[in-house]
């Protein structure tokens, strides 16, 4: 899972080892280290429903109990066991994992969209002028540490660093061990301030929390937070971007009104899921998975873009998914992500805001040039460089009322594959009210803010008007 293979094309490494081996497959991580790939759908479904077989605690691990991974292992950052809910089974991950749910759940949704929306504007302010961008590092990378910052209540100045920090202990490279620091050190003077000085944030509402939180697992479940909101956004929006650039049935879809922008959002969470993978199992016991001989101690790894494609749940991947929230993309059983309906809000709200300033954007090079960096549990492009007709920065509106996007933060349409629904404002499926149709949560699109003049600036009809002059 390391080398130019893994890197070069993971998903066709993935292809190769379910037809060699099936739904689950051996492989060796950084260091030769053995573990178990899970391909398929209903297995990475069965791993993540029964923590008593495979648990989240990486003290199960034998190669780390015999000490094979050491402290400075690229792995160790993601792998070593933390006091934290994504280490934990049982009645420990209820009460860290309340705890995030119960200070996620404060936040006011309109509230959160108004910061996505104005920190997407101040990024475009800083390159519309030009008629050029790489929409990866000017706005992909940037904004959804620009919200988390602000949620968390940190100062704005510190999500530059955090950035590459973030990105660089997540590759599990030769540096991540030092990355991680800087990011422990910076969270670990923000619980010391928020002591002093609380606020309406995400860090405050943790320290303040009933289940009496310690101010080191305040710390690691900030860090943890901001790393999983950091990564798998970042690479939502530069995903979705590219699709909507480059894909003739995105674009066609969305032109049509068969597609919303939340549409694409959940599109591109089936086809290139933020994560890839997650290092993240270890079996309790001897058992049996798909045929495979897992014995206690093995490290699994849950392959969410394989499960994705995998041909038992979508025998056709090229047919659309509207409406069908059971993609893997963030996990499944009582580890889902938390914080999955926020990073939908950053990517669906900011890429609004982007395309609405932006009405005739488009690449601006031959897809063909365009290139991925791969690792272990991620793949993102490295650049998505795009050209425009030059426009003026916005001036800044105090007063200024953002439209709220078709989907809510707390909207629950579609069913996940199982897992916890607290905190994100979604019930979960056994206490849901009855569902909408599946297009009625997302028929509606987003009204952009309205010009002086009366009219309204719309890139959708924009962009309907480009694809009938073709």
């Amino acid at each position: 899972m390391y080398g130019p293979a893994a890197e070069d094309d993971p998903m066709g490494l993935y292809e190769q080892l379910r037809e060699r081996h099936g739904p689950v497959a051996p492989v060796l991580l950084h260091g030769d280290l053995p573990a178990w790939l899970v391909l398929g759908y209903r297995e990475n479904l069965d791993v993540t429903r029964t923590p008593s077989r495979f648990s989240r605690d990486s003290r199960h691990w034998r190669d780390m109990r015999e000490g094979k991974l050491t402290a400075d292992h690229p792995l160790a950052p993601i792998a070593a066991w933390q006091p934290i809910c994504a280490f934990a089974d049982g009645k420990v991950h209820e009460r860290w994992r309340d705890a995030i749910n119960d200070a996620l759940g404060r936040f006011d949704r309109r509230g959160v969209r108004r910061h996505i929306t104005r920190f997407a504007n101040q990024l475009v302010d800083e390159f519309c002028a030009t008629g050029e961008a790489d929409l990866v590092h000017s706005f992909a990378e940037p904004l959804p540490m620009l919200v988390m910052t602000q949620l968390l209540g940190m100062p704005e100045e510190y999500g530059p660093r955090l950035v590459e920090a973030a990105r660089d202990m997540i590759k599990g490279t030769e540096t991540a061990v030092a990355s991680n620091e800087y990011v422990q050190q910076t969270l670990r003077k923000l619980v010391a301030r928020k002591h002093s000085d609380p606020g309406a944030d995400f860090t405050t509402w943790l320290l303040e929390h009933p289940a009496e939180l310690s101010d080191e697992e305040v710390q690691q479940h900030l860090r943890l937070v901001l790393i999983a909101a950091f990564e798998t956004t970042a690479n939502l929006i530069a995903n979705t971007l590219r699709m909507v650039l480059t894909d003739p049935r995105c674009r066609a879809n969305l032109a049509g009104g068969h597609m919303t922008l939340p549409d694409a959002v959940e599109q591109t969470l089936w086809d290139e899921p933020p994560f890839t993978t997650i290092l993240g199992r270890w079996a309790t016991q001897d058992t049996e998975l798909a045929g495979q001989q897992i014995k206690a101690g093995d490290a699994l790894i849950l392959g969410l873009a394989a499960a994705n494609v995998d041909t038992v749940i979508r025998p056709d991947p090229a047919a659309p998914v509207h409406g069908n929230r059971s993609h893997l993309a963030f996990s499944g059983g009582a580890h889902e992500c938390p914080g999955q309906d926020i990073g939908r809000a950053i990517a669906d709200t900011g890429i609004d805001a982007l395309l609405t300033r932006l009405q005739d954007i488009r690449l601006a090079v031959p897809e063909s040039k365009l290139t991925w960096r791969s690792s272990l549990m991620s793949r993102h492009l490295v650049e998505l460089p795009v050209e425009f007709t030059p426009c003026e920065p916005q001036d800044p509106e105090p007063d200024e009322v953002v439209p709220e996007p078709a989907v809510r933060l707390d909207d629950a349409s579609g069913a996940q594959a199982e897992g916890d629904s607290a905190g994100t404002g979604a019930p979960s499926p056994a206490t849901a009210a009855p569902a909408q149709p599946p297009g009625a949560l997302r028929s509606a699109v987003p009204a952009p803010p309205a010009r002086g003049d009366g009219t309204r600036s719309s890139w959708w009809r924009s962009l309907a008007r480009r694809l009938r002059g073709r």
